[in-house]
């Protein structure tokens, strides 16, 4: 929130003023920050604490320090403490005869016991956790210790894991945070998370883009130092004649790797080899006799001792296939590595290992510090004879195919999760949510299907077990042929699409899932459906999609305590984020501008007080039909226009207990007035007008003055400007307050409908007309990014306990940059539940068949699971 690190410097600074005046209480005295590990990112969070009063203590002094501190009553603590701890201090050696030793400790983690809950966590208060860890290590806190040390009275208040290690260094650090959401609450005694800050427990904060702060700051810092190197590098066209430090930096030159950087495409190769470059009639044919599971660990990488493991192996005849690589943050850590290393003879398998052996040095310890950098550990497990197989047993994963019917924006972000599934990256998120008892691993290829071929090669570039093919959906032919080939199908095509997708479907015993509304032509399909064994699943989006689902999860929980909804209140919409919203009207389209002003323009209902009101479509732009989400006083919003707003209490199961059924869409502040006013101009309008009936084309500006009677008898001397069109809106009563003409005619103006250019032929009406301007003037640029936002509040009664609850729940997305581009919100918030709908169905988490909304808890529970795992963040509060 500070513009500089120097503003956000001196806010600390202010803070510790007070505390050097005025004393904290002794109550929570003394206040210890713990720093973990000794390396850049400890120091830059050492280098801000520094400008509180402080003391450094080291970690053997803590106890003495905090029975210091107990014994304080009534005395103020002008100052903190810190304290920096590293491995030494988070475990000890198995054997009480041995000493820590940090090359051991590296190699081989398992002979080491954690001690950070005994000896450090007792006495801090705040924890910043700076440390590089992996897996094989002992975790610097897990989720049973901190219960422990609770019910001790540990002081313990907050967690900064810079690591951002889900699950990892600190167990219970199971999610990350976001820049304007950056802390959840984790109660230990009832393990819980909360996303509020008023209860008890520990505040975490996690963000995993932190380095995306102070970009001002950190782009001077490294262009500082690239400078010095900035003149070698462009005048030598030899990159052996530069500086040592600057060969071994450069990883690509002329176009190809240079030779300390091979290791790259082969260790790359080897991990895809069994997918995709050997993959014939389902499964794998580049399996070895013998295989063994070897284990490096070592200064792999950055002293390239990589290579000379994998040269050893292809010299003999061997191949290797990467298990796992974890690759060390810094020059002071170790990367690992596992690989399997297969060869068709026994002998030459063990020739391999002794080579391998050879050169690995695992229990010495004596050399110079360079020569102990040239180490590496090596650890071999048991040899397994391959054998040969059958095609069923050769390749362990479950192939399943899903066909995507669309190649719109949001088709990317659906396709990328599916073809994520069986992949290193779906793990987190896939196994914990999804995958059945039995532990089968299963892969996912995806088709993406287009009118355009180019479309759906632009959509699946770059995401590995996807193929594009082109499809005309009205071919009846070509979409059974390619629907017979799949388990799944998702059409991201307009709904008037669906039933005939549908009708195939059903006579394939296919499964469907779509991101529209289920209208009364989808719902004729259910019997159908229910006969052919399959499940249609629709309203799996955003608005309709997650906006049901996390309804129901409210609403569902508040009758499970036996409570009335006194009243249900939704927003949500899609915004440009406050950066990109740089125009009169603070919008920009994400989808045909034709489709989002006429849905606009319909007529909504809703409930209120018990009694149904109906708002006429041009109402719905009136500054009193506005409503405020309260705590977001930066956004206006106004009803929803949706004719299946009257049945959300039926949908939901509310029934007569609400008083109020509220949907709205969200808008910035003044859009509803400035849309209200250019509805009264008519430049909405969808007749065919006169002036665009014949070839002779107007320009934008003879147009605008036909709409606002403005003589054009002379035009030369005519001035369309702001403050002639907003005199002439006040003058016709288009509006009344002068503020609201002003900015309806800067919106004129931004469109360009003043200007003297020709108006293209396939313009014949008004609203074809500004359709095509906006088209062109409200799109997002390709570094621009978008905001989703939903908002739910329901009330609810308890009559046995007389006392009324509100429950709130909020989802906040931005775009997000990826490769070069951004993918938008919306197609974030409508790509992941859709897809998510098709992955409960491959899984048969859904069993329930016929037409489906995501109302019922079998839908609902798991995948606002998986929604949430994928990294959309849901929060929600109860006050």
């Amino acid at each position: 929130m500070y513009p500089s690190l120097a503003a956000a410097k001196a806010a600390v600074i202010t803070v510790g003023e007070e505390i050097a005046s005025q004393g904290l209480p002794s109550g929570i005295c003394p206040v210890v920050f713990v720093f973990t590990g000794s390396g850049n990112v400890s120091v830059g969070a050492q280098e801000i604490f520094k400008l509180l009063p402080h003391v450094f203590v080291e970690p053997i002094r803590l106890s003495e320090l905090f029975g210091k501190g107990r014994n304080v009553t009534s005395k103020r603590v002008f100052q903190v403490y810190g304290c920096i701890v590293t491995s030494r201090d988070m475990v000890s050696h198995k054997d009480p005869s041995k000493t820590f030793d940090k090359a051991d400790y590296y190699a081989h983690p398992e002979h080491y016991n954690p001690i950070f809950h005994e000896k450090i966590a007792p006495y801090a208060s705040v924890i910043v956790n700076c440390m590089y860890w992996e897996r094989r290590f002992p975790r610097l806190l897990s989720t049973k210790q901190i219960q422990e040390l609770n019910k001790k009275g540990c002081p313990l208040v907050g967690i900064s894991d810079i690591t951002c290690d889900i699950g990892g260094s600190v167990e219970f650090v199971n999610q990350t945070t976001s820049i304007d959401s950056p802390f959840f609450r984790y109660e230990p005694l009832t393990d819980s998370y909360h996303n509020d800050m008023d209860g008890n427990g520990i505040i975490c904060s996690a963000v995993d883009i932190l380095p995306t702060e102070f970009a001002k700051e950190a782009s001077q810092h490294f262009g500082d130092i690239l400078s010095q190197f900035v003149g070698s590098l462009a005048s030598t066209a030899d990159f052996t004649k530069l500086p040592a430090h600057l060969t071994r930096a450069c990883i690509v030159h002329g176009g190809t790797l240079t030779t300390l950087y091979e290791y790259i495409p082969r260790m790359r190769k080897s991990d895809t080899l069994d997918i995709s470059d050997n993959h014939t009639n389902g499964h794998i044919n580049n399996k070895k006799k013998y295989s063994v599971l070897v284990s490096l660990s070592g200064h792999l990488f950055d002293q390239f001792l990589i290579n000379e493991a994998l040269d050893i192996i292809e010299a003999a005849g061997g191949s290797f296939h990467l298990v796992k690589c974890q690759v060390g943050q810094s020059t002071d850590a170790m990367s690992y590595s596992e690989l399997e290393v297969g060869a068709d003879d026994g002998k030459v398998l063990n020739q391999i290992i002794d080579s391998l052996t050879s050169i690995a040095n695992p229990t010495e310890n004596h050399g110079t510090p360079s020569q102990q950098l040239n180490k590496i550990s090596l650890k071999v497990g048991k040899l397994q004879e391959t054998g040969m197989k059958k095609d069923s047993e050769s390749d362990p994963k479950r192939k399943k195919s899903v066909l995507i019917l669309g190649a719109g924006r949001v088709c990317q972000p659906a396709c990328e999760l599916l073809a994520s599934i069986g992949t290193a990256s779906s793990c987190q998120w896939y196994k914990s949510c999804v995958q059945n008892d039995s532990e089968e691993q299963m892969d996912v290829h995806v088709i993406v299907a287009s009118l355009y071929l180019k479309d759906a090669e632009e959509i699946i570039q770059g995401i590995p077990n996807t193929t594009a093919v082109e499809l005309d959906v009205t071919d009846h032919r070509a979409l059974h042929q390619y629907i017979s080939q799949v388990e799944i199908v998702i059409s991201l095509l307009p709904a008037s699409c669906h039933v005939a997708i549908a009708d195939v479907c059903v006579e394939l015993k296919k499964h469907l899932v779509t991101a529209s509304y289920v209208d009364d032509s989808m719902s004729m399909m259910d019997e159908k459906a229910k006969n052919a064994g399959i499940t249609i699943l629709g309203e799996m989006g955003l608005d309709p999609g997650i906006d049901h689902m996390m309804a129901m999860k409210m609403i569902n929980q508040a009758h499970l305590k036996k409570g009335k909804i006194k009243s249900f209140t939704s927003y949500c919409g899609g915004i440009p984020s406050p950066a990109a919203a740089n125009n009169p009207l603070a919008y920009k389209f994400s989808w045909n501008p034709a489709g989002a002003i006429r849905a606009g323009r319909n007529p909504a209902t809703y409930k209120s007080q018990g009694e149904t009101v109906h708002v006429n479509g041009d109402d719905l732009y009136d500054s009193a039909g506005r409503f405020r989400i309260p705590d977001l006083p930066a956004f206006a919003l106004e009803c929803l226009p949706n004719r299946n707003s009257l049945t959300y209490g039926d949908l939901y199961g509310i029934g007569h207990e609400a008083s109020t059924i509220f949907r709205g869409t969200l808008r910035y502040e003044g859009f509803s007035e400035i849309m209200a006013t250019l509805v009264r101009i008519g430049i909405f309008n969808a007749e065919t007008h006169p002036l665009l009936k014949h070839e002779g084309r107007p320009t934008f500006r003879n147009f605008l003055c036909e709409l606002l009677k403005i003589d054009t008898e002379d035009m030369n001397e005519v001035v369309v400007g702001e403050k002639k069109i907003a005199e002439r809106i006040l003058e016709l009563g288009h509006c009344k307050e002068r503020g609201v003409a002003v900015k309806a005619a800067k919106t004129i103006v931004f469109l360009g409908l003043n200007e003297q250019t020709g108006i293209p032929v396939s313009c014949q009406s008004a609203f074809a007309v500004t359709c095509h301007r906006m088209e062109e003037r409200l799109t997002y640029s390709n570094t621009e990014q978008d905001m989703v936002l939903l908002h739910h509040e329901v009330e609810v009664d308890f009559p046995d306990s007389k006392q009324t609850e509100r429950h709130t729940a909020t989802l906040l997305e931005f775009g997000k940059a990826k490769n070069g581009k951004v993918i938008s919100a919306m197609a974030l918030t409508v790509g992941v539940p859709v897809a998510v709908g098709a992955l409960l169905l491959i899984v048969n988490k859904i069993k329930t068949r016929g037409v489906l909304r995501p109302i019922v808890p079998e839908v609902y529970l798991p995948a606002l699971e998986i929604v949430q795992a994928y990294g959309i963040k849901l929060m929600e509060k109860t006050e």
